[in-house]
Protein backbone atom coordinates (compact mmCIF):
# COMPACT_ATOMS: atom_id res chain seq x y z
CA UNK A 1 0.00 0.00 0.00
CA UNK A 2 2.93 2.35 0.71
CA UNK A 3 4.53 1.87 -2.52
CA UNK A 4 1.20 2.57 -4.17
CA UNK A 5 0.66 5.71 -1.98
CA UNK A 6 4.32 6.94 -2.91
CA UNK A 7 3.57 6.11 -6.95
CA UNK A 8 0.39 8.32 -6.36
CA UNK A 9 1.89 10.70 -4.87
CA UNK A 10 5.14 10.61 -7.34
CA UNK A 11 2.87 10.92 -10.50
CA UNK A 12 0.02 13.18 -9.50
CA UNK A 13 2.76 15.47 -7.84
CA UNK A 14 4.86 15.85 -11.15
CA UNK A 15 1.41 16.41 -13.44
CA UNK A 16 0.03 19.26 -10.91
CA UNK A 17 3.00 20.39 -9.33
CA UNK A 18 3.77 23.45 -11.94
CA UNK A 19 -0.14 24.58 -11.41
CA UNK A 20 -0.19 24.50 -7.98
CA UNK A 21 2.81 26.47 -8.10
CA UNK A 22 1.72 28.89 -10.11
CA UNK A 23 -1.75 29.42 -8.17
CA UNK A 24 0.24 29.39 -5.05
CA UNK A 25 2.37 32.19 -6.17
CA UNK A 26 -0.26 34.10 -7.74
CA UNK A 27 -2.18 33.90 -4.48
CA UNK A 28 0.33 35.16 -2.41
CA UNK A 29 1.16 38.04 -4.59
CA UNK A 30 -2.46 38.97 -4.28
CA UNK A 31 -2.92 38.70 -0.58
CA UNK A 32 -2.32 42.36 0.04
CA UNK A 33 -3.43 43.58 -2.78
CA UNK A 34 -6.13 46.43 -1.02
CA UNK A 35 -3.63 47.25 1.53
CA UNK A 36 -1.13 48.05 -1.05
CA UNK A 37 -3.38 49.64 -3.22
CA UNK A 38 -4.76 51.76 -0.51
CA UNK A 39 -1.34 52.80 0.57
CA UNK A 40 0.27 53.64 -3.14
CA UNK A 41 -3.43 55.22 -4.52
CA UNK A 42 -4.44 58.52 -2.63
CA UNK A 43 -7.50 58.68 -4.71
CA UNK A 44 -9.17 56.54 -2.69
CA UNK A 45 -9.41 58.52 0.11
CA UNK A 46 -10.65 61.80 1.08
CA UNK A 47 -10.54 63.78 3.99
CA UNK A 48 -13.45 63.90 6.16
CA UNK A 49 -15.29 67.13 6.39
CA UNK A 50 -17.79 68.27 8.98
CA UNK A 51 -20.60 69.06 6.11
CA UNK A 52 -22.89 66.29 4.41
CA UNK A 53 -22.17 64.00 1.27
CA UNK A 54 -24.11 64.86 -2.05
CA UNK A 55 -27.21 62.30 -2.38
CA UNK A 56 -26.61 58.93 -3.94
CA UNK A 57 -29.02 60.38 -7.28
CA UNK A 58 -25.93 63.15 -7.21
CA UNK A 59 -23.60 60.75 -7.65
CA UNK A 60 -25.48 58.66 -10.07
CA UNK A 61 -25.58 61.68 -12.11
CA UNK A 62 -22.15 62.92 -12.05
CA UNK A 63 -21.00 59.02 -13.06
CA UNK A 64 -23.30 58.92 -15.81
CA UNK A 65 -22.30 61.89 -17.59
CA UNK A 66 -18.63 60.95 -17.25
CA UNK A 67 -18.41 58.26 -18.78
CA UNK A 68 -21.56 57.75 -20.67
CA UNK A 69 -21.05 54.82 -23.08
CA UNK A 70 -21.15 52.52 -19.76
CA UNK A 71 -23.27 50.76 -18.18
CA UNK A 72 -23.75 51.61 -14.01
CA UNK A 73 -23.68 49.07 -11.93
CA UNK A 74 -23.44 50.84 -8.50
CA UNK A 75 -22.94 53.33 -6.34
CA UNK A 76 -20.79 52.40 -3.24
CA UNK A 77 -20.71 55.48 -0.29
CA UNK A 78 -18.52 54.68 2.65
CA UNK A 79 -18.49 55.61 6.36
CA UNK A 80 -14.76 55.86 6.30
CA UNK A 81 -12.98 58.89 4.73
CA UNK A 82 -12.50 56.63 1.92
CA UNK A 83 -14.16 58.23 -1.64
CA UNK A 84 -17.30 57.28 -2.70
CA UNK A 85 -17.03 54.49 -5.69
CA UNK A 86 -19.05 54.07 -8.99
CA UNK A 87 -18.67 51.08 -10.67
CA UNK A 88 -19.13 50.35 -13.85
CA UNK A 89 -19.77 46.57 -14.51
CA UNK A 90 -20.62 44.39 -17.43
CA UNK A 91 -20.41 40.71 -18.59
CA UNK A 92 -20.66 40.52 -21.78
CA UNK A 93 -18.98 42.67 -23.75
CA UNK A 94 -16.79 42.36 -20.54
CA UNK A 95 -15.70 45.62 -18.35
CA UNK A 96 -15.25 47.20 -15.21
CA UNK A 97 -14.17 50.26 -14.14
CA UNK A 98 -14.07 52.17 -10.96
CA UNK A 99 -14.81 56.14 -10.51
CA UNK A 100 -13.72 57.46 -7.58
CA UNK A 101 -15.75 60.49 -6.41
CA UNK A 102 -15.33 63.43 -3.52
CA UNK A 103 -18.28 62.68 -1.38
CA UNK A 104 -18.33 66.22 -0.94
CA UNK A 105 -18.28 68.11 -4.20
CA UNK A 106 -18.75 64.99 -6.69
CA UNK A 107 -15.43 65.91 -8.12
CA UNK A 108 -14.46 63.06 -10.17
CA UNK A 109 -10.74 62.04 -8.54
CA UNK A 110 -9.61 59.28 -10.45
CA UNK A 111 -11.14 56.51 -13.06
CA UNK A 112 -9.79 52.70 -12.70
CA UNK A 113 -9.91 50.04 -15.89
CA UNK A 114 -10.25 47.11 -13.17
CA UNK A 115 -9.31 45.03 -16.01
CA UNK A 116 -5.86 46.02 -16.39
CA UNK A 117 -2.43 46.47 -14.44
CA UNK A 118 -1.05 44.18 -11.87
CA UNK A 119 -3.26 42.72 -9.52
CA UNK A 120 -5.92 41.97 -12.06
CA UNK A 121 -3.60 39.85 -13.78
CA UNK A 122 -2.21 38.29 -11.12
CA UNK A 123 -6.31 37.69 -10.41
CA UNK A 124 -6.58 35.83 -13.65
CA UNK A 125 -3.72 33.81 -13.45
CA UNK A 126 -5.43 32.62 -9.72
CA UNK A 127 -8.44 31.56 -11.44
CA UNK A 128 -8.13 30.80 -14.88
CA UNK A 129 -3.96 30.74 -15.67
CA UNK A 130 -4.70 33.40 -17.92
CA UNK A 131 -6.59 31.39 -20.67
CA UNK A 132 -10.25 32.20 -21.40
CA UNK A 133 -12.14 31.98 -17.85
CA UNK A 134 -14.66 29.26 -19.03
CA UNK A 135 -11.69 26.88 -19.84
CA UNK A 136 -8.87 28.23 -17.68
CA UNK A 137 -11.60 27.88 -14.29
CA UNK A 138 -12.66 23.81 -15.23
CA UNK A 139 -8.86 23.39 -15.45
CA UNK A 140 -7.60 25.11 -12.09
CA UNK A 141 -10.66 23.24 -10.28
CA UNK A 142 -9.57 19.75 -11.90
CA UNK A 143 -6.33 20.24 -10.88
CA UNK A 144 -7.12 21.47 -7.10
CA UNK A 145 -9.16 17.95 -7.12
CA UNK A 146 -5.52 16.69 -8.26
CA UNK A 147 -3.98 18.30 -5.58
CA UNK A 148 -6.49 17.28 -3.33
CA UNK A 149 -5.28 13.18 -3.98
CA UNK A 150 -1.68 14.39 -3.79
CA UNK A 151 -2.16 16.04 -0.46
CA UNK A 152 -3.77 12.89 1.27
CA UNK A 153 -1.44 10.16 -0.22
CA UNK A 154 1.29 12.84 1.13
CA UNK A 155 0.17 12.66 4.63
CA UNK A 156 -0.19 9.04 4.75
CA UNK A 157 3.24 8.45 3.38
CA UNK A 158 4.12 10.95 6.22
CA UNK A 159 3.01 8.93 8.87
CA UNK A 160 5.51 6.41 10.21
CA UNK A 161 4.95 2.94 11.21
CA UNK A 162 6.38 3.04 14.51
CA UNK A 163 4.70 5.99 15.93
CA UNK A 164 7.16 6.14 18.15
CA UNK A 165 9.12 8.18 15.54
CA UNK A 166 6.19 10.49 15.39
CA UNK A 167 8.61 13.48 16.74
CA UNK A 168 11.14 13.10 14.48
CA UNK A 169 8.92 13.55 11.78
CA UNK A 170 8.22 16.94 13.25
CA UNK A 171 11.26 18.63 13.40
CA UNK A 172 14.21 19.75 11.36
CA UNK A 173 17.14 17.70 12.88
CA UNK A 174 19.66 19.56 11.14
CA UNK A 175 23.59 19.46 12.14
CA UNK A 176 26.64 20.37 10.44
CA UNK A 177 27.23 17.03 9.01
CA UNK A 178 23.33 16.59 7.35
CA UNK A 179 23.19 16.60 3.33
CA UNK A 180 21.58 19.30 1.73
CA UNK A 181 19.42 16.70 -0.51
CA UNK A 182 18.27 15.47 3.47
CA UNK A 183 17.34 19.39 4.29
CA UNK A 184 15.75 19.33 1.08
CA UNK A 185 13.39 15.81 1.69
CA UNK A 186 12.60 17.37 5.60
CA UNK A 187 11.56 20.81 3.98
CA UNK A 188 9.19 18.91 1.83
CA UNK A 189 7.80 16.33 4.30
CA UNK A 190 7.67 18.60 7.34
CA UNK A 191 6.22 21.58 5.88
CA UNK A 192 3.86 19.62 4.19
CA UNK A 193 2.73 18.08 6.94
CA UNK A 194 2.14 21.27 8.77
CA UNK A 195 0.55 22.98 5.75
CA UNK A 196 -1.89 19.49 5.12
CA UNK A 197 -4.79 21.26 6.90
CA UNK A 198 -4.48 24.81 5.33
CA UNK A 199 -3.95 22.96 1.69
CA UNK A 200 -7.06 21.52 1.93
CA UNK A 201 -9.16 24.74 2.90
CA UNK A 202 -7.62 26.37 0.27
CA UNK A 203 -8.90 23.04 -1.89
CA UNK A 204 -12.08 23.34 -1.01
CA UNK A 205 -12.99 26.76 -0.77
CA UNK A 206 -11.52 27.25 -4.33
CA UNK A 207 -13.52 23.91 -5.71
CA UNK A 208 -16.67 26.27 -4.47
CA UNK A 209 -16.09 28.45 -7.42
CA UNK A 210 -14.65 25.87 -9.73
CA UNK A 211 -17.39 23.63 -10.05
CA UNK A 212 -21.23 24.21 -9.43
CA UNK A 213 -22.04 20.68 -8.54
CA UNK A 214 -19.53 20.98 -5.79
CA UNK A 215 -20.56 24.04 -4.46
CA UNK A 216 -24.44 22.29 -4.37
CA UNK A 217 -23.41 19.22 -2.84
CA UNK A 218 -21.48 21.45 0.15
CA UNK A 219 -24.22 23.96 0.67
CA UNK A 220 -27.03 20.55 0.94
CA UNK A 221 -24.40 18.46 3.01
CA UNK A 222 -24.73 21.29 5.90
CA UNK A 223 -28.65 21.39 5.10
CA UNK A 224 -28.63 24.30 2.78
CA UNK A 225 -31.61 24.71 0.51
CA UNK A 226 -31.57 28.19 -0.61
CA UNK A 227 -30.67 28.81 -4.47
CA UNK A 228 -26.47 29.80 -4.41
CA UNK A 229 -26.96 31.73 -8.09
CA UNK A 230 -27.77 35.00 -7.91
CA UNK A 231 -30.80 35.71 -8.80
CA UNK A 232 -33.06 38.64 -8.43
CA UNK A 233 -36.67 38.38 -7.18
CA UNK A 234 -38.94 39.60 -9.99
CA UNK A 235 -42.40 41.70 -8.40
CA UNK A 236 -45.31 43.56 -10.30
CA UNK A 237 -44.36 46.75 -12.06
CA UNK A 238 -46.91 49.25 -11.58
CA UNK A 239 -47.09 52.92 -10.10
CA UNK A 240 -44.77 55.91 -11.57
CA UNK A 241 -40.78 55.98 -11.73
CA UNK A 242 -39.88 57.32 -8.21
CA UNK A 243 -36.29 59.34 -9.21
CA UNK A 244 -35.62 59.84 -6.00
CA UNK A 245 -35.26 56.03 -4.72
CA UNK A 246 -31.48 55.68 -4.56
CA UNK A 247 -31.65 58.88 -1.94
CA UNK A 248 -34.72 57.79 0.01
CA UNK A 249 -33.26 54.07 0.87
CA UNK A 250 -29.94 55.59 1.68
CA UNK A 251 -31.14 57.44 4.30
CA UNK A 252 -33.68 54.69 5.40
CA UNK A 253 -31.03 52.19 5.69
CA UNK A 254 -28.52 54.08 7.37
CA UNK A 255 -30.76 54.93 10.08
CA UNK A 256 -31.53 51.61 10.43
CA UNK A 257 -28.06 50.13 10.68
CA UNK A 258 -26.00 52.95 12.34
CA UNK A 259 -22.83 50.90 12.42
CA UNK A 260 -22.76 50.31 8.81
CA UNK A 261 -19.09 50.47 6.81
CA UNK A 262 -20.92 51.14 3.48
CA UNK A 263 -23.60 50.67 1.79
CA UNK A 264 -23.77 49.78 -2.01
CA UNK A 265 -26.88 51.18 -4.15
CA UNK A 266 -27.57 49.53 -7.32
CA UNK A 267 -30.07 51.39 -9.91
CA UNK A 268 -32.43 49.17 -11.75
CA UNK A 269 -31.95 48.46 -14.92
CA UNK A 270 -34.61 48.45 -16.38
CA UNK A 271 -38.57 48.03 -15.20
CA UNK A 272 -38.17 44.39 -14.35
CA UNK A 273 -34.83 45.25 -12.46
CA UNK A 274 -35.43 45.98 -8.63
CA UNK A 275 -33.13 48.08 -6.67
CA UNK A 276 -30.73 46.54 -4.66
CA UNK A 277 -28.97 47.41 -1.36
CA UNK A 278 -25.78 46.05 -0.05
CA UNK A 279 -25.21 47.14 3.85
CA UNK A 280 -21.74 46.07 4.72
CA UNK A 281 -20.81 46.45 8.62
CA UNK A 282 -17.73 44.69 8.67
CA UNK A 283 -15.11 46.02 6.10
CA UNK A 284 -12.88 43.77 4.49
CA UNK A 285 -15.16 41.24 4.71
CA UNK A 286 -18.16 39.96 2.69
CA UNK A 287 -19.92 37.44 4.57
CA UNK A 288 -21.70 40.20 6.62
CA UNK A 289 -23.25 41.77 3.42
CA UNK A 290 -27.28 42.28 4.13
CA UNK A 291 -28.21 42.13 0.29
CA UNK A 292 -31.94 43.67 0.12
CA UNK A 293 -34.08 44.06 -2.99
CA UNK A 294 -36.71 46.78 -2.90
CA UNK A 295 -39.52 47.63 -5.95
CA UNK A 296 -37.75 50.91 -7.52
CA UNK A 297 -41.01 52.35 -7.97
CA UNK A 298 -42.68 51.48 -4.56
CA UNK A 299 -39.75 50.64 -2.59
CA UNK A 300 -41.36 47.98 -1.36
CA UNK A 301 -38.72 45.07 0.10
CA UNK A 302 -39.04 41.86 -1.73
CA UNK A 303 -38.22 38.75 -0.07
CA UNK A 304 -35.34 36.63 -1.71
CA UNK A 305 -34.84 32.89 -2.03
CA UNK A 306 -31.10 32.66 -2.51
CA UNK A 307 -27.86 32.74 -0.30
CA UNK A 308 -27.49 36.67 -1.14
CA UNK A 309 -30.00 37.86 1.60
CA UNK A 310 -30.39 39.57 4.65
CA UNK A 311 -27.59 38.12 6.81
CA UNK A 312 -30.03 37.50 9.94
CA UNK A 313 -32.13 35.19 7.58
CA UNK A 314 -29.26 33.09 6.61
CA UNK A 315 -29.14 29.90 8.01
CA UNK A 316 -25.24 27.97 8.97
CA UNK A 317 -24.96 26.41 5.45
CA UNK A 318 -25.93 29.59 3.97
CA UNK A 319 -23.23 31.63 6.07
CA UNK A 320 -20.70 28.77 5.44
CA UNK A 321 -20.97 29.97 1.54
CA UNK A 322 -21.41 33.18 2.10
CA UNK A 323 -17.73 33.18 3.96
CA UNK A 324 -15.96 31.16 1.38
CA UNK A 325 -14.14 34.11 0.06
CA UNK A 326 -13.13 34.89 3.19
CA UNK A 327 -12.16 32.08 4.48
CA UNK A 328 -9.55 31.39 1.74
CA UNK A 329 -8.08 35.00 1.62
CA UNK A 330 -7.92 34.62 5.61
CA UNK A 331 -9.88 37.97 6.23
CA UNK A 332 -12.77 36.52 8.31
CA UNK A 333 -9.66 36.41 10.95
CA UNK A 334 -8.69 40.27 9.80
CA UNK A 335 -4.74 41.05 9.04
CA UNK A 336 -3.54 38.38 10.84
CA UNK A 337 -5.21 35.72 9.27
CA UNK A 338 -4.29 37.31 5.44
CA UNK A 339 -0.76 37.55 6.85
CA UNK A 340 -0.79 33.53 7.91
CA UNK A 341 -2.66 32.63 4.41
CA UNK A 342 -0.16 34.14 2.69
CA UNK A 343 2.88 32.66 4.55
CA UNK A 344 0.86 28.90 4.22
CA UNK A 345 0.48 29.89 0.38
CA UNK A 346 4.00 30.16 0.23
CA UNK A 347 4.86 26.73 2.02
CA UNK A 348 2.17 25.04 -0.54
CA UNK A 349 4.42 26.78 -3.51
CA UNK A 350 7.48 25.59 -1.92
CA UNK A 351 6.04 21.50 -1.78
CA UNK A 352 6.27 21.24 -5.45
CA UNK A 353 10.05 22.15 -6.26
CA UNK A 354 11.23 20.44 -3.01
CA UNK A 355 9.62 17.60 -4.32
CA UNK A 356 11.40 17.42 -7.58
CA UNK A 357 13.95 17.91 -6.40
CA UNK A 358 14.19 15.27 -3.96
CA UNK A 359 12.32 12.90 -6.69
CA UNK A 360 15.71 13.87 -9.09
CA UNK A 361 18.25 13.36 -6.67
CA UNK A 362 16.43 10.04 -5.89
CA UNK A 363 16.66 9.09 -9.04
CA UNK A 364 19.70 10.36 -10.62
CA UNK A 365 21.96 10.95 -7.59
CA UNK A 366 20.63 8.08 -5.32
CA UNK A 367 24.70 7.68 -3.98
CA UNK A 368 24.35 11.14 -2.72
CA UNK A 369 21.59 11.13 -0.05
CA UNK A 370 22.60 11.09 3.77
CA UNK A 371 20.06 8.26 5.43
Amino acid sequence: MRKLLKKIHLWLGIISGLLVFVIAITGCLYAFQQEIQDATQSYRFTEIQQKAILKPTEFESIARKNLPNRELHSIKIHKSNRSVEAIFYHYEPTYYYIMYLNPYTGEVLHTQNMEEGFFPFVLKGHFHLWLPPEIGQTVVASFTLIFILVLISGFLIWIPKNIKNIRSRLQFQWNATTKWRRKNFDLHAIIGFYSFGIALLFCITGLVWGFQWFANGLHATFGGEKQLEYVEPSFISSGTKNEAALDKLYEKISKEVPNFQSIELHPAHDDKSPIVVNTNTKDGTYYAIDYQYFNPKTLVELPSNTIFSRQNDATFADTLLRMNYDIHTGAILGFAGKFFMFIMSLCIASLPISGIVFWYGKRYKKKLYAK
